[in-house]
């Protein structure tokens, strides 16, 4: 089932010439796990603002073509009502901490309450969420108390129970040491795996590598390449998109290890193994 279409969006910011989205097209079907990918100002941050309703209804600009998020068109609805369809992850997980809460478990519950939700049906969420995350054992603590990793999954968590059909994060994992980068592609590989829709942008390739079903990969705005990992990194043209493999595919490449009845690399250290010890038994 498609999840997500998106046909010919363009889009320019106010006051600019260049175009930030240049005829983009893509469609996600329901439950795969997106990574978005590209150097800086390739248009990441606006595709994913695109896909829940700021562009253009936040930021205005020229705006072209149609977002449709389960059966809904962005343009034509309102940002309150896109919400209720897809949730945003900011990279920065103070931005959407409330400050005004003084446990986990009132944090979460900020959002439910704006719902009007019945008291039973709001604790039923927020315990799944907290549950899916791995933070229930912090729900009676400050969210301030949290470390970056927690805050982070708390942050998600939030979005989560609010129960939208699409959950889209840009770069949530910037601000995190390597531990809690971990915490958080788990948690969010597990809500994929549960049968949510995910968009991810994210600099971590090995990461993105490992965890991910399919890969955009953003240049200037336009949409340069849509494909599975294994596709996106065995190519010998990522330098023009100034990308780097993962360094298990960059070992296997100058090693010409390729998969088992497959023309690509591995992406993740397990492929690797796994190709490397064939080799060496064959």
């Amino acid at each position: 089932m498609k999840k997500i279409v998106v046909e010919h969006l363009k889009y320019k910011y106010p006051l600019t010439d260049a175009l930030a989205l240049d005829d983009i097209s893509f469609e996600v079907e329901e439950g795969e796990f997106i990574g978005i990918i590209g150097k800086n100002s390739s248009g990441k941050s606006t595709l994913c603002q695109a896909l829940v309703g700021l562009v253009p209804h936040f930021y205005k600009g020229g705006y072209g073509g149609k977002v449709i998020i389960d059966g809904l068109e962005v343009k034509q609805h309102e940002v309150s009502e896109i919400s209720q369809k897809v949730g945003i992850v900011f990279q920065n997980p103070f931005t959407q901490v409330t400050g005004s809460k003084l446990s986990v478990y009132e944090e979460i519950a900020f959002g439910l309450e704006n719902l009007g939700l019945k008291r039973t049906d709001m604790i039923e969420r927020i315990d799944a969420a907290l549950t899916i995350l791995g933070i229930y054992e912090f729900k009676d603590r400050h969210p301030f108390d949290l470390s970056g990793g927690q805050m982070q999954r708390m942050a998600i968590a939030g979005i989560i129970a609010m129960h939208p059909d699409v959950i889209v994060l840009d770069e949530p994992t910037s601000q995190l040491d390597p531990q809690g980068s971990k915490e958080v592609f788990q948690a969010v590989k597990s809500l994929s795996e549960k049968g949510m829709t995910v968009i991810m942008v994210e600099h971590k390739i090995e990461k993105i590598a490992e965890y991910c079903d399919k890969i955009i990969v953003l240049k200037e705005g336009k949409l340069a390449r849509f494909d599975t990992p294994s596709s996106i990194f065995s190519r010998d043209d990522l330098a023009d998109f100034e990308i780097l493999p993962p360094i298990y595919t960059k070992v296997c490449k100058r090693l010409g290890v390729k998969k088992l009845l497959e023309d690509a690399y591995p992406v993740t250290l397990d492929e690797a193994a796994l190709a490397l010890e064939r080799r060496h038994l064959s």
